[in-house]
């Protein structure tokens, strides 16, 4: 089994693109009990680059796609919703499920990458952790997977035999 973690980047001080302080902190409070992970892979957002070099883990990969989303996903998936919010936007196989399905190919790859019990990190942002999550794993209760991912937070999809067959969801307390 292979396992994928994808997290959201930690705190920033909006508008700006940099981690704060206690961005920096949340970040390698969580990073001590991660990993270790064969690949790490963030956006190309610079909170998202910053949160994995917080949390103790050097960046092997920026993926445009992860950056952002367009204005016809943003209209469709407004966040933050649910998990099972994205689910059912998802489920409608519009712009939202293009942009998850493109997710799920880019996590998909990443899996095919890692040898047999192996691991990797993801950092991206709101919205698209929640969309990549639900595309990898369509018919998981997503209900019971409860709100959008804060910062830090996120889900640790586990990969067998050519598929996403289970998740995590992993949240953080402050």
């Amino acid at each position: 089994m292979k396992t994928i973690e994808i997290r959201r980047h930690s705190i920033r001080s909006k508008p700006g693109q940099h981690l704060s302080q206690q961005g920096v902190t949340l970040a390698r409070l969580v990073g001590q009990n991660l990993g270790p992970f064969d690949r790490v892979v963030t956006s190309t957002a610079p909170r998202a680059f910053e949160t994995a070099i917080a949390m103790g883990f050097a960046v092997d990969e920026q993926n445009e796609l992860m950056s952002s989303y367009s204005d016809a996903v943003e209209m469709e998936a407004p966040w933050p919703l649910s998990l099972a919010g994205y689910a059912e936007v998802v489920s409608k196989g519009g712009a939202a499920w293009r942009y998850a399905t493109q997710l799920l190919e880019l996590y998909t790859r990443l899996a095919d990458y890692l040898a047999d019990g192996r691991a990797a990190l993801v950092i991206n942002h709101g919205g698209i952790a929640e969309l990549g999550a639900v595309a990898a794993l369509p018919n998981a209760d997503h209900v019971k997977w409860g709100s959008h991912f804060e910062c830090c937070e996120g889900v640790r999809m586990f990969w067998d035999d050519g598929k996403f067959v289970n998740a995590e969801i992993l949240r953080v307390s402050t």
